[in-house]
């Protein structure tokens, strides 16, 4: 059985991606905001640093990338909420745990995870990386991640998950006699079992990944929501507040874009859109942020409120 399900904890997988190494503008943008508390927290919180550094093993040339399971392990559900995910790694012990980074990271595990309470630590990581950078822009991710399932899901309808995995990351293609391709390292197959769930997971992350846990199997994919542009009916009842153009722009800011990505989306030229962006920037509408030669402009609370009252 397969379908698309939406996680929480996938979006503190994401959230985690773009603290550990940003790589996107929209990530260094995320980092610039989160990193200093982050450090912080971690600074307070040794084992909780040394739980992150064996939670992943970056890829090399003929060895693949890995993420530790308790992260990327599927729900039993569909949909799960944050704290049923929670539940599921609070259903592990701390040898579960401590075996799961052994096979992650390859090396010897430091003295705050061979002492007890490691599980707990993995708890408190995922709590406080979901409660500080997620939590409060989740109603905004849910809408894009959901919007993503009913277009992929309609996608499926009409031609097929051959041409849905196309979509999914490199390298996802059905190779043939139900296989399903999700790299191209040379690993052992593995076949599911009559019973199994294959659940397709969008997040906010830049890559994609896979998990397992008994019969559950999920593959997480970068959602294609991220970047796109705004809703005409939702920017045309924000004209009515504050003019069509200006309406627009601010729609657009529901990510980090610079002036170009704006004129680009929009169809506006790039000095209407930079006299847009000085009003609504002076306004408290947007902030800004350099991120290497560009400025990056994005929604405020107040910037969010104006949108939700057009829509």
């Amino acid at each position: 059985m397969s379908g698309f399900g939406i996680s929480p904890k996938a979006e503190v997988v994401a959230a985690l991606g773009s603290l550990l190494n940003p790589r996107s503008p929209e990530q260094r943008v995320f980092n610039t905001a989160h990193r200093a508390a982050f450090e912080q927290w971690l600074t307070a919180h040794p084992a909780a640093r040394d739980l992150l550094g064996a939670s992943f093993r970056q890829s090399r040339p003929g060895v693949p990338g890995w993420i530790a399971d308790y992260l990327a392990d599927p729900a039993d559900v569909p949909d799960p909420t944050f704290d049923h995910e929670v539940a599921l790694i609070a259903g592990l012990t701390d040898d579960d745990l401590r075996t799961d980074l052994l096979e992650t990271t390859g090396a010897p595990l430091t003295r705050h995870l061979l002492e007890p309470g490691v599980r707990d630590v993995a708890i408190e990581v995922v709590r406080w990386l979901w409660t500080h950078t997620v939590e409060t822009d989740w109603p905004r991710r849910e809408r894009i991640l959901r919007a993503d399932v009913v277009a992929r899901t309609a996608q499926l309808a009409w031609h097929g998950w051959a041409a849905v995995l196309r979509d999914l990351g490199r390298d996802r293609e059905w190779d043939g006699d139900g296989h399903l391709r999700i790299n191209r390292y040379d690993l052992p197959a593995r076949t599911l079992p009559p019973n199994a769930r294959l659940t397709f997971v969008p997040t906010h992350a830049d890559g994609s990944w896979v998990g397992w846990r008994d019969e559950r199997y999920a593959v997480y994919y970068p959602v294609a929501g991220r970047l796109a542009s705004v809703d005409a009916a939702q920017a045309e009842g924000l004209g009515a507040l504050i003019g069509a153009n200006r309406a627009l722009v601010l729609a657009l800011l529901d990510v980090p874009r610079s002036t170009s990505q704006v004129s680009a989306l929009s169809g506006l030229v790039l000095g209407s859109v930079g006299s847009h962006l000085r009003i609504l920037l002076g306004s408290g509408a947007v902030t800004r942020r350099r991120s290497g030669r560009e400025v990056l402009y994005w929604r405020t609370a107040l910037g969010d409120a104006l949108v939700a009252s057009g829509s």
